[in-house]
């Protein structure tokens, strides 16, 4: 038989950025979080949003063949269960502040994804002279947009971690880099009798205490303040990382793992979660296009395989260590002192 070739999975790859901008100008448009309150008719939803009539009957319907968007025979529009569930503002599971800010920053810098290839320089703001983070600590209202987007990109493995991790043995935890602080309240309202908190710049304070007291957890999670470059990290029964480790150079790395192990009682726990890449180095996609984008977005970081942060922790001198499956691209690797 005749090997048929088509070019059809290049060309759905090669132009992929039609998709992902549709989803993305749909979150910005607040075009999910308006039909979470109910089906609408392609007018009502151009009123609302302010659209012009040429591309909204493509806009939409691409939307629907996307999976994102429903429509009924009497051409009323809806979320999918999925689109419901995740994109509406009004949920506390919306994870729409990361595509909000994939949007706003990213979808621009990963154009100049050839020239970071070619010099290994950041493509983001550090082009221009400028530096994210001095910004956004400046901008109250963009800072926590920020930590927004980094609790929609951690609840589903922080919810997963407050399910598969045996807490029952420990009795505090401190989740470095905490920013909202949806690891550790996750764990704490699947886990009644742990305490702890999350420990970030001062400048996360008020978003962390906000988010913990909406929660009703603030007598049992409070915010550590410090800088984990400068300062030495709290002591609890379990330290967690989460999409912490990647932002950094092998050296800084070994370095923050370090300063865990030295502040954790014997039979103390890390727990270090990414979107881990499989050792194989040929399925988590997601996982290595991560690792680009911290080649757009840092000067030294990189993702890894569990294998790697494995070696990394017994060197440093962790007796035992292993790797569970989170969800999605992410696992986590637990390392015992």
């Amino acid at each position: 038989m005749t090997d048929l070739r088509t070019p059809e999975r290049i060309m759905q790859l090669g132009l992929g950025f039609w998709a992902s901008k549709a989803l993305l100008s749909a979150i910005e448009l607040g075009l999910f979080t308006e039909l979470a309150k109910g089906s609408l008719d392609t007018e009502t939803l151009r009123d609302r949003l302010g659209l012009h009539p040429r591309g909204i009957h493509d806009f939409l319907d691409a939307l629907v063949a996307l999976g994102m968007l429903q429509r009924n025979v009497d051409n009323q529009y809806s979320n999918t269960p999925e689109a419901d569930t995740f994109l509406d503002q009004g949920k506390s599971i919306y994870i729409g502040g990361m595509l909000e800010m994939a949007n706003d920053r990213l979808y621009g810098f990963w154009g100049s994804l050839t020239e970071a290839l070619r010099t290994g320089r950041p493509q983001n703001e550090i082009k221009s002279g400028d530096n994210l983070f001095d910004a956004l600590y400046a901008d109250p209202r963009r800072l926590e947009g920020f930590l927004q987007a980094m609790t929609g990109i951690s609840m589903g493995a922080a919810q997963a971690i407050a399910q598969k991790f045996p807490w029952g043995e420990y009795r505090t935890i401190i989740d470095i880099g905490t920013a909202q602080g949806a690891l550790p309240v996750q764990v704490a309202l699947a886990q009644e009798h742990l305490t702890g908190g999350g420990f970030d710049l001062p400048a996360i304070r008020p978003t962390f205490n906000k988010y913990v007291e909406e929660h009703r957890l603030g007598d049992r999670l409070r915010f550590y303040e410090g800088d984990f470059f400068r300062d030495p990290l709290p002591e609890a029964d379990v330290l967690v990382m989460g999409h912490i480790l990647h932002d950094w150079n092998l050296e800084d790395k070994n370095m923050l793992l370090k300063k865990a192990y030295d502040v954790l009682p014997s039979g103390g726990a890390l727990i270090v979660y990414e979107a881990l890449i499989d050792n194989e180095r040929r399925q988590n996609a997601f996982g290595l296009l991560m690792s680009l984008n911290m080649l757009i977005e840092t000067t030294g970081g990189f993702d890894y395989t569990g294998a790697d942060c494995s070696n990394w922790m017994r060197n440093i001198g962790f007796r035992e260590t292993r790797v569970e499956h989170l969800i999605g691209p992410d696992s986590m690797v637990i390392g015992i002192k």
